[in-house]
C-alpha cells in the first residue's frame, strides 16, 4: 500500500492562511450588512423586512461559500438542496457536524427561517441580520414552537437541527423533541437533510483557530421526508434512529468515496501546492 505524502510546510502555511481568510471573510460580510439591517429593522413592515433579510442572508451565505471555494480550497456539493426551493411550508431538519451547516443550507433556500440560539441572536455580527429576517430564538420552548408555527403558516421553510447543538457523539447525537413538537403543531412534513464532511472541521471537538485539513469537501443530500407526527416522543426516536442509520459507519464509508470522487477543488497558487 502506498503511504500518503505528508503535507509540505508551504501547504500547511496555506491552510493557516485559508483559515484566516475563511473566518475573517465571514466577519467582513456580516459587518457590511450590519448597518443596513440595523437601519431597516425599525423602518420596514415586518413582512417586507423578513423577506429582504432572508434573501440578504442567503446571498451573503452564497458569497461566503464562493470565497471558500475559490480561495480556500473547499468544495461543496449542494445541488440536492435546490430541489427544495419553492417547496413550502416545510421543516428542514439536518444533522449538525459543523459550524458551517446553517450557512450551507441558507445559501440555497432564500425563504428559510432558522431556529437560533439566543446567544447568537444577541451577537454583534449576526444579531441584527437575524432579527430583520425574524429568526426564532430557542430560549423558551413554548415561544419557539408558536413562533415556528406562525412562520410555517406564512409559507416559510424552517431550518432546525434536531440535536440542538453540534454533534458530540458521532454519527449523530440524541435528538430533542422540538422538531416533532413544531411539526405536530403546524401540521407540516419534516424533510431530513444529511450533511457529510471529509474532516470534522469546525465540529464540537475542532477548536475555532485550528487550521483545516485541505482540500475540504462537503456533500449535502436529501433524506427521507416524514409526514407530520401524531406522537412526539415516538417521532423523535424514529428521527434519531433514521439519522443514525443513514450516517452510520457503512453509509459514511460510501459517502467518503462519493466525497473523494467530487470534482477537484480550484488549485491554490503553484508556489504553495503540495
Amino acid at each position: 500500500m502506498t503511504e500518503s505524502r505528508r503535507p509540505s510546510l508551504l501547504w500547511r502555511a496555506y491552510e493557516v492562511l485559508a483559515m484566516g481568510i475563511g473566518l475573517g471573510g465571514l466577519a467582513v460580510l456580516c459587518l457590511l450588512w450590519l448597518p443596513f439591517a440595523m437601519l431597516l429593522y425599525p423602518l420596514l413592515p415586518k413582512r417586507a423586512g423578513q423577506a429582504l433579510g432572508r434573501h440578504a442572508i442567503s446571498l451573503i451565505a452564497r458569497a461566503y461559500l464562493w470565497l471558500l471555494k475559490w480561495v480556500c480550497a473547499c468544495r461543496f456539493d449542494l445541488r440536492e438542496l435546490d430541489r427544495l426551493q419553492g417547496d413550502a411550508p416545510l421543516i428542514v431538519a439536518a444533522n449538525h457536524p459543523s459550524l458551517l451547516d446553517a450557512v450551507l443550507i441558507l445559501s440555497r433556500l432564500p425563504n428559510a427561517v432558522c431556529v437560533m440560539k439566543a446567544s447568537l441572536m444577541d451577537n454583534v455580527l449576526f444579531g441584527s441580520g437575524a432579527r430583520l429576517a425574524r429568526y426564532i430564538r430557542n430560549h423558551a420552548p413554548v415561544e419557539m414552537v408558536l413562533g415556528a408555527r406562525e412562520e410555517l403558516r406564512g409559507g416559510a421553510q424552517l431550518i432546525i437541527f434536531p440535536e440542538g447543538t453540534r454533534t458530540t457523539d458521532f454519527p449523530v447525537g440524541p435528538c430533542l423533541p422540538g422538531t416533532a413538537l413544531i411539526a405536530a403543531r403546524a401540521g407540516v412534513p419534516v424533510q431530513t437533510v444529511l450533511i457529510e464532511f471529509s474532516t470534522p472541521y469546525l465540529g464540537k471537538a475542532w477548536p475555532l483557530f485550528r487550521p483545516p485539513e485541505l482540500p475540504l469537501r462537503c456533500r449535502v443530500r436529501l433524506g427521507r421526508r416524514f409526514d407530520p407526527p401524531t406522537d412526539v416522543r415516538a417521532f423523535t426516536l424514529e428521527l434519531e434512529a433514521y439519522f443514525r442509520a443513514e450516517l452510520s459507519e457503512l453509509p459514511v464509508a460510501a459517502a467518503a468515496t462519493a466525497l473523494s470522487e467530487m470534482p477537484p477543488c480550484p488549485k491554490p497558487p503553484a508556489a504553495i501546492s503540495s
